[in-house]
């Protein structure tokens, strides 16, 4: 399904009734923007974040891994600039109180062509050509009486518009820091306070030099990890695209200091093709959105967002930074401990610089959900043409990789289809087992949530010892030996 035509209404009903996502402390009314997986949402997301270790750590020899602490010491987001800056603009409505990021807003202004003002509404998008898109579809009965109007835009950074909810009068700016605070120790006051992480990198630059010399790397070499992180967000949206808690995927590279370029744009290409290669995304769903010099961070030198075409517009799923050498120059500074590396074969000694490549694991969840999600048709009863919904995800991420069917309730079929099944989880597979309801519904429940392969054991198969092996997105069906099926499967799912 063509994610234009896709809302973000059919995903987040869809994760609710299978099972994939429900809103956190939902009978208490809901926690804002936080949010619960369910049995097939942590399966998902755990596959997701596998095929990130494999890809990154595992099948790598100059990448390891760590796992850093929740809670560090306060002095290191002194360090990071994150204390200092790590802030986004807020204003608030004075009518309908609706609060609102201005750096995310477009304002528009209408003129005849006379010259003469017609309106001024704001929207919530940084793409001035999609402001007025919105425009021309939110008053076009008015736009309509206009002879050649004329769209002047301009970001709600550079000048106050209208409240985007209501049209009433905005307050000025003020800075939020978007740091969780809390305390250690039984006592509240400054001596205690300490953040959670807003970020996972910081874990990894103050554990470079005990990471490199325990596992004796040179570099170039790479430190990854995987973890919570919170943002206390002033706008969420978009179902668990933006929440104030989230998971990261972060690996920092380091390397020689005249090497920066090269390293940037070789990261550039792998991180790009892991999305096509390994994930299974459709290329056409995926585009590079560099950051111009006037919004790069603080610390970096270049950087480029890899984006996907989720049902709300283009939007970011990973980062790519050329950091260079601030994170460990500020440690440096801050903790008196030197960060240099020494160079065994050049005998320099240095400040390495550092690529990171940043992905968020809930982000990357919706966009398997979205990329997967189609809608096929289907003859229903009395012939009638419906539509139905498939989530068509690749192998690697499918919650359930197979699903076993015994065709009748029959001891005689359920017994060696319980047998199969527990074969093939043995094999690794991720297996269900479904003796409910005709076949075909069977089918159809495992389609919507995105399994793979159904493997159904009927009368014949006490004869022959075969079943059959239905793939979901063709329907085809093959006729295996059951004593090749985890072989079979394997061969499929490795052509895929």
């Amino acid at each position: 399904m063509e994610n234009q035509k896709l809302t973000l209404d059919q995903i987040v009903s869809l994760a609710k009734r299978r099972g994939f996502i429900f809103q956190s402390s939902e009978i208490y009314g809901g926690m804002g923007a936080c949010w619960d997986y369910g049995p097939l949402g942590v399966e998902l997301k755990q596959n997701v974040k596998n095929c990130w270790w494999d890809f990154m750590v595992r099948a790598r020899e100059d990448i390891t891994g760590m796992d850093g602490s929740i809670l560090m010491h306060p002095e290191i987001w002194v360090a990071s600039g994150h204390v200092a800056g790590f802030h986004d603009p807020l204003s608030d409505c004075k009518d309908c109180k609706v609060r609102i990021r201005p750096d995310q807003h477009t304002v528009v202004a209408v003129r005849d062509d006379a010259g003469k003002a017609i309106l001024v509404a704001s929207f919530e998008t940084e793409d001035p050509e999609e402001a007025v898109r919105e425009c021309k579809e939110k008053f076009g009965q008015e736009l309509n009486a206009v002879p050649e109007p004329s769209y002047v835009t301009h970001s709600m950074e550079e000048k106050l518009g209208p409240c985007p909810n209501c049209g009433g009068e905005l307050t000025e700016p003020r800075q939020f820091n978007l740091m969780f605070k809390t305390h250690v120790g039984p006592l509240e006051d400054s001596s205690s306070l300490v953040y959670l992480r807003p970020e996972t990198a910081q874990a990894i630059f103050v554990n470079f030099r005990n990471v490199q010399q325990t596992t004796r790397l040179r570099i170039p070499f790479g430190i990854a990890q995987m973890g919570k992180a919170f943002r206390n967000e002033i706008v969420t949206k978009a179902f668990i695209f933006r929440s104030r808690e989230f998971e990261q995927m972060e690996m920092q590279y380091f390397i020689p200091p005249d090497e920066d370029e090269k390293w940037y744009e070789y990261w550039r290409e792998i991180r790009f093709n892991y999305y096509t290669d390994i994930l299974g995304i459709p290329k056409k769903d995926l585009q590079w959105a560099p950051h111009p010099p006037e919004k790069l961070a603080h610390y970096a030198k270049a950087a480029a967002d890899v984006t996907f075409r989720f049902p709300m517009g283009w939007q970011e799923i990973e980062g790519v930074h050329n950091r260079g050498d601030f994170d460990l120059s500020q440690h440096t500074k801050h903790s008196g401990k030197d960060m240099s590396y020494r160079d065994p074969v050049s005998n320099t000694t240095y400040v390495p610089k550092v690529i990171e490549t940043s992905a968020g694991v809930d982000r990357s969840v919706l966009m398997a959900l979205c990329a997967a999600y189609a809608e096929v048709p289907e003859i229903g009863e009395g012939h009638k043409r419906e539509m139905r919904s498939v989530l068509q995800f690749h192998p690697r991420v499918a919650p359930v990789s197979v699903a076993v069917f015994p065709l009748s309730k029959k001891d005689e079929l359920i017994d060696p289809a319980r047998r199969l099944e527990a074969d093939l989880r043995e094999a690794s597979f991720r297996t269900a087992f479904d003796v409910t309801g005709a076949i075909g519904k069977r089918y159809r429940r495992q389609d919507e949530i995105g399994t793979p392969f159904c493997v159904t054991l009927d009368f014949d198969s006490l004869q022959d010892q075969a079943v059959t092996i239905r793939h979901r997105d063709t329907m085809e069906q093959d006729r295996v030996s059951i004593d090749r099926v985890a072989e079979a499967l394997h061969n499929k799912i490795r052509s895929w």
